[in-house]
């Protein structure tokens, strides 16, 4: 998810991955990895990417908490119920 959205960010920018990687100070395959959602996305790179491609972080972070918590349930027989028990659990606060 934050991988894709990632690389439609950095081509609406006309940035390649080598510009972006200079920029987070890592290697171009990390980056192409991250757009690729094999590596995840640190908090820290979050908020630098967001000011590189011109959007809030706020925009970013929904997206990024969405893969951290699509990684913990994706392969679980449970990930559903989970979920929804979560989903009503922060809807109650």
């Amino acid at each position: 998810m934050l991988g894709e959205k990632l690389k439609e960010l950095r081509e609406a920018k006309g940035l390649v991955q080598r510009q972006v990687a200079a920029d987070l100070q890592v290697d171009t395959a990390y980056i192409s990895k991250m757009e690729h959602n094999e590596k995840p996305v640190s908090r820290k790179h979050l908020k630098k990417l967001a000011k590189l491609y011109s959007v809030t972080e706020n925009e970013l972070l929904p997206i990024w908490l969405a893969d951290k918590v699509l990684q913990l349930v994706e392969n679980e027989k449970y990930s559903i119920q989970a979920l929804e028990m979560v989903l009503n659990n922060v809807k109650e606060k």
